[in-house]
Formats: C-alpha cells, sequence, structure tokens
C-alpha cells in the first residue's frame, strides 16, 4: 500500500456523511491490538455546564434517575489523555475563539492511566469539527505508533485493503497535518464520569469532566513530566450531547441547580495557561472568570479565580485504570 500523499487529491472537507455508520474494513496493522479498526463517526449538539464540586454528588444523583452509567464508568470512572495538533501561530486554537461556523481540531485520545499506554496500545485519532451548532466527531481506531506517524510529517502506510471511508479520512489527517503544518501543542487529561440515556433519551450522553489539566510539552502521553491545572480544583465540565434535543428534565434540573451555561473548550483551556494565546490580543472574553467574578455583595476576591493562571501543577495522572475503551 503506498504511503499517504501529504497533500489530498480531495478536498479533506469532503467527506462521507458522518451518520453513516456502515461497516468499515480493518486495517491491517491493527492485528497488533487484537481489534479491528473502525471509522466511527457522531453528529450531534453539545451544551456544557460548570459544576461546583459541592454540587456533584446531588448532580449524579439527579442523572441516576433518568440515565444509566456508562459500561466503561462504572462507579468511579476512567482518566482520559489527549494530544492536540495546532498550526505554528494556533490557526485552529484562533478559529474556536473567533467562532468560525466551520472549524477543526486533531487529536490522539487515549481511554486509561499512563501505565496502560504501550506502542501497541489501541488509542483514537480523532477530528472533531463544528459545522454551524452541530458538533461532528470522526475518529478511526490506532496502535499508538501508527496513530502519531499518521500526525507526523513522516506519515502512515496502512498496510492491507481498508474501505474507501477510511482511507477518506485518513487523507483528510493527512492533507491537514501537511497543509497546515500541524505539530503537537498541548495535552489535556482529565478524570471523566459517564452517563447514557434510556428509553425516549436513547441518543443522549452525559458526562462529568474533574481535575482537568495539561501540559505544553513532553507530549508522549505515557510521559511522567508534571501537568498543570487548566481549570480551578473545584470546577468540573458537565457535558450534554444529544443527537437531537436535550431532554427538558436536563435543563431543568442546571436550573434548579444553578449551573452556569459556558462555552469552553478544554484544548482553549490548555492552550490559554501556558500562555500560548493570551486571550486578550483576540479581546475574547472568558466566560469561567466571568462566572467566578463575586458578586456586589461578596467579598472581594472570594471567589475570583482566572483560569488563565492555573495553581500549581498537578502530578501524572493517577486514575484508576479502566479496562476497555469508551465508544463515544
Amino acid at each position: 500500500m503506498r504511503r499517504l500523499s501529504r497533500r489530498a487529491t480531495e478536498d479533506p472537507g469532503a467527506m462521507p456523511d458522518a451518520t453513516d455508520d456502515g461497516p468499515v474494513a480493518t486495517v491491517a496493522s491493527a492485528a497488533r491490538t487484537n481489534t479491528a479498526s473502525r471509522l466511527h463517526a457522531f453528529n450531534r449538539f453539545e451544551i456544557k455546564y460548570l459544576v461546583p464540586q459541592a454540587q456533584a454528588d446531588e448532580l449524579r444523583t439527579e442523572l441516576g434517575r433518568h440515565m444509566d452509567e456508562d459500561a466503561y464508568s462504572g462507579a468511579t470512572g476512567y482518566p482520559v489523555t489527549s494530544l492536540y495538533y495546532d498550526t505554528p501561530h494556533l490557526r485552529l486554537y484562533w478559529e474556536k475563539i473567533e467562532g468560525l461556523r466551520f472549524r477543526r481540531k486533531l487529536r490522539v485520545r487515549h481511554y486509561g492511566t499512563a501505565d496502560d499506554l504501550t506502542a501497541d496500545s489501541a488509542v483514537f485519532v480523532e477530528i472533531k469539527q463544528r459545522v454551524n451548532r452541530v458538533t461532528q466527531k470522526r475518529r478511526v481506531r490506532l496502535p499508538y505508533r501508527d496513530a502519531l506517524l499518521l500526525c507526523s510529517p513522516q506519515g502512515y502506510a496502512p498496510v492491507g485493503e481498508i474501505s474507501s471511508r477510511e482511507h477518506a479520512f485518513l487523507d483528510e489527517v493527512t492533507a491537514l497535518v501537511g497543509e497546515l503544518g500541524l505539530r503537537p501543542t498541548v495535552t489535556t487529561a482529565y478524570h471523566r464520569e459517564a452517563w447514557v440515556g434510556r428509553e425516549a433519551d436513547l441518543g443522549l450522553r452525559i458526562t462529568l469532566d474533574h481535575r482537568l489539566r495539561g501540559r505544553d510539552r513532553d507530549f508522549h502521553l505515557a510521559s511522567e513530566s508534571l501537568n498543570r491545572l487548566t481549570l480551578p480544583p473545584g470546577l468540573s465540565i458537565l457535558e450534554v450531547k444529544a443527537d437531537e434535543r436535550v431532554p427538558t428534565w436536563v435543563t431543568d434540573a442546571a436550573a434548579r441547580m444553578s449551573l452556569d451555561l459556558v462555552r469552553i473548550s478544554k484544548y482553549c483551556q490548555s492552550v490559554q495557561a501556558f500562555g500560548l494565546a493570551p486571550r486578550s490580543l483576540a479581546h475574547a472574553p472568558d466566560e469561567v472568570d466571568e462566572v467566578l467574578r463575586p458578586a456586589p455583595d461578596q467579598a472581594p476576591g472570594r471567589h475570583r479565580v482566572t483560569s488563565a493562571r492555573p495553581t500549581t501543577p498537578t502530578g501524572v495522572d493517577d486514575a484508576p485504570s479502566r479496562q476497555g475503551a469508551p465508544t463515544r
């Protein structure tokens, strides 16, 4: 099989319908993982809330009334670590900050602890894109070494027959890396709890992410380098992901608990935390800072936290290992 060209012959944005979930052939190199490599695609709406630690238990109880725990989450959740790619001038970051109607991000994602990760471990190469108000995610499962090759100037040469859909996705990644000059920029890590909808809410998925942290160097996902908090430690991010609509009980519960609806990107939080792109350059307001700003009747500084200047670094990802990888 030829090595994929660094310049795709087709428009990298011209991809198959993200809702097409037909069978996809196995990439031969995936035999090292004893699992088939498949292209997965998701189309959904997303909204996010900030959740103070003091309200987390109340939220879990509310979610438990309407949803089931994700099969990989259980009672304790699982760790997630991602490596994000961007241009030397942070083009993908600025597209998010400026609110472009069509924008993309490229990342390599690992579910599990650093101790679980080897060159042969299965990870996901993902393109997450926003088209107007809809979030689309496409990803392929590869051994870690092949995922890094795919996202590097060296390129990745799959062996054996692969489907046209998967080949198109690999070409799109190749084009993004080659034409935009993408390179590793920051990592993000957090501990995730997840719930899935039931009955009328089968398309609903809700996640609660804690201990958001990252680094701007030592990009190996199993590195023992220290991470820095990218969100105040007393806050978690609740993500509500729905195929068509967010159920009324979700928004009612958020309103009852006075949760703040925010537009927040974990990638952008890491970029800002390390001073790679100060928000003031784009005159972009930071919603986290605004939420944490003290009310007029509160003592000055009581709740004021600036997420762009995180607190002291945390250690390496020490969350408990979970077997398997979530499907979404």
